[in-house]
């Protein structure tokens, strides 16, 4: 594990803090081709989270998630395959689907190396989004958000090379009684350095979410909750970047595909 300056400048979003926010992108440089992908995780402080890197074996592809409680909120494996999640309101799947168990995102990055294939894994074991929807992106340029809607599954795919994700229902964005400020954000801020045709990399990535990050803020029970951790991935070079608790003294920085040449297991406590 290497720790390196990666100096973001966090613009930070001023809001009422709601937990189990996130934000999610998945983004496609046009100049370059290069694929880069970043998420903010706003959660309770006093979450222990932590990486997991499980390697290549005969029961799956080598890669790297993140999360707590051994459950993985996000990650990526060695073919190139990312995901991440984010709650939404909750809604009605058919009885015949049932609801996530065990690691799910584990699962999928063991066994899956496209989005095509990560949704027909969530199809195969008949698994319904109750309260969250699911980004997929690959290292084909290929996304997709799965959700559901009234009972209907719904798939919405990559558009003008970008795709993100916050905590409304993009297929019934009407539902969410409200438009989404955080993903309003970095939509613009898309659009600024497209304008400027500002070089991509990495930091640029990392700068377009640090525009929708909520800092830390305490609720009536005197409980802390913010953005627990920023990650970024350029999918590309398999580059990884985390950031914890909006402190640029605290970053991981990994190589992924050295660290998925190695054949032994790694935890990495994020303190």
């Amino acid at each position: 594990m290497q720790r390196k300056t990666f100096a973001l400048f966090f613009f930070l979003f001023i809001s009422i803090y709601t937990a189990k926010a996130c934000a999610v992108l998945y983004y496609v440089d046009s100049a370059s081709g290069k694929i880069y992908v970043a998420n903010n995780e706003d959660y309770w402080y006093d979450t222990k989270a932590y990486i997991q890197i499980e390697p290549k074996s005969k029961q799956g592809l080598a890669r790297l998630w993140y999360g707590w409680k051994d459950f993985a909120q996000g990650g990526v494996n060695e073919a190139g395959l990312f995901f991440d999640g984010a709650v939404t309101p909750e809604q009605k799947i058919p009885k015949t689907f049932k609801k996530i168990k065990g690691n799910l995102g584990d699962d999928i990055l063991a066994n899956c190396t496209t989005v095509d294939e990560a949704i027909a894994y969530l199809e195969k074991r008949k698994i319904g989004l109750k309260n969250a929807h699911m980004m997929f992106g690959d290292a084909t340029g290929n996304a997709a958000v799965i959700e559901w809607v009234d009972g209907q599954q719904k798939i919405i795919k990559i558009a003008n090379n970008r795709l993100i994700m916050t905590n409304f229902l993009l297929a019934d964005s009407n539902k969410a009684g409200h438009s989404c400020p955080r993903y309003d954000a970095i939509q613009k801020e898309i659009e600024r350095f497209e304008k400027e045709e500002t070089s991509i990399d990495l930091l640029t990535i990392g700068n377009t979410m640090a525009r929708a990050v909520q800092v830390p803020q305490q609720n009536k029970d005197g409980k802390t909750g913010g953005t627990l951790y920023t990650s970024f991935i350029n999918i590309t070079d398999m580059e990884f970047v985390l950031v914890y608790k909006l402190d640029n003294t605290k970053i991981t920085k990994l190589v992924l595909k050295s660290e998925f040449q190695k054949s032994k297991k790694r935890k990495i406590e994020l303190l």
